[in-house]
């Protein structure tokens, strides 16, 4: 064998080792840090079926936050419902905030709040509701509740996140002034889940994406990319997900390096598609015009710019 091809041949080999290598070395660091985290992932999300997705680039994300309290009187119900649309084509993730008292047809043909939909029949079911009400297709979804949403927060923001808080507030003991500040994860999670004023849920809806999007314009190298791997599995081993593993550190991988265009937002139901109804056995909902929520949700994730 002559000895340029030769040299070739092992320069090939030494990189197919360190490729291999590294990808060893960041399973075994995922698995580890996943394995020593608190996680509890809920049986009743165990026979969750993902919908095929549209394009191998593009995937549909549900986010599901509950309050797992004792004290919390919609315990099992989800407390806050988002879906995350990214394109890793095009590098732009889109964020949907669907309003906890929407009142939507559900799979058998009754009426409820999105909410309950969690508490009767976990993932699966808000999922089902989703595809029923706004033909939208979810492929993954994550659950996590206000505790977990902390912690997550102060491992990945070890500084803080920096937000223009638009107004006072207190709740759960913790005061947060209007204005410029620092919060760290359990100031910007009351921040987050605050709707005890006039502005209900739309107000508290609005700070939700405004958080997520400092969240997101705030992300680049936060963490130094061989410590991806560790910090990642500690981050899933607190939630309850279905994201695989090789998908979730390449979704991390772009947001924490900067590739991502800035968050685009959608508030469910849409300004004119909506009516507050206090008498129905639910209580006291929001009748949306799902047709035209569906719409408008279609054309927000096939719009580019």
């Amino acid at each position: 064998m002559k000895k340029p091809v030769r040299i070739l041949i092992i320069t090939l080999l030494s990189i197919i080792l360190v490729v291999v290598s590294v990808g060893c070395y960041a399973a075994i660091s995922f698995q580890s840090a996943r394995e020593e985290s608190e996680a509890k992932l809920s049986p009743i999300n165990q026979n969750f079926t993902g919908d095929e997705q549209t394009s191998e680039k593009e995937l549909t994300v549900m986010v599901v936050g509950n309050d797992s309290r004792d004290d919390d009187e919609d315990q099992g119900r989800s407390d806050t419902l988002m879906v995350g649309h990214y394109d890793g084509k095009t590098k732009q993730p889109k964020l949907i905030s669907i309003m906890r008292d929407s009142y939507m047809t559900f799979p058998a043909g009754s009426l409820d709040k999105i909410n309950a939909a969690y508490a009767y029949g976990g993932a699966q079911m808000t999922k089902e509701v989703l595809n029923t009400n706004f033909d939208l297709p979810i492929n993954y979804y994550v659950v996590m509740d206000f505790k977990e949403f902390s912690d997550i927060i102060d491992e990945l923001y070890p500084k803080g996140v920096k937000i223009d808080a638009e107004k006072d507030i207190n709740l759960d003991g913790v005061d947060i002034l209007k204005g410029e500040q620092v919060m760290d994860g359990n100031t910007l999670l009351q921040y987050a889940r605050f709707r005890m004023d006039e502005e209900g849920d739309f107000g508290r809806i609005r700070r939700q994406q405004q958080v997520m999007d400092a969240l997101i314009d705030q992300s680049k190298d936060l963490i130094p990319i061989w410590e991806l791997p560790q910090v990642a599995g500690k981050i899933v081993g607190k939630i309850d997900t279905n994201v695989p593993t090789s998908l979730f550190i390449d979704l991390a991988k772009d947001f924490l390096t900067g590739k991502v265009k800035p968050l685009e937002s959608l508030s469910v139901p849409i300004e004119g598609s909506w009516n507050f109804n206090d008498d129905t056995p639910s209580g006291s909902v929001i009748e949306l015009d799902a047709p035209k929520n569906a719409d408008a949700i279609q054309k927000f994730l096939k719009d580019t710019k």
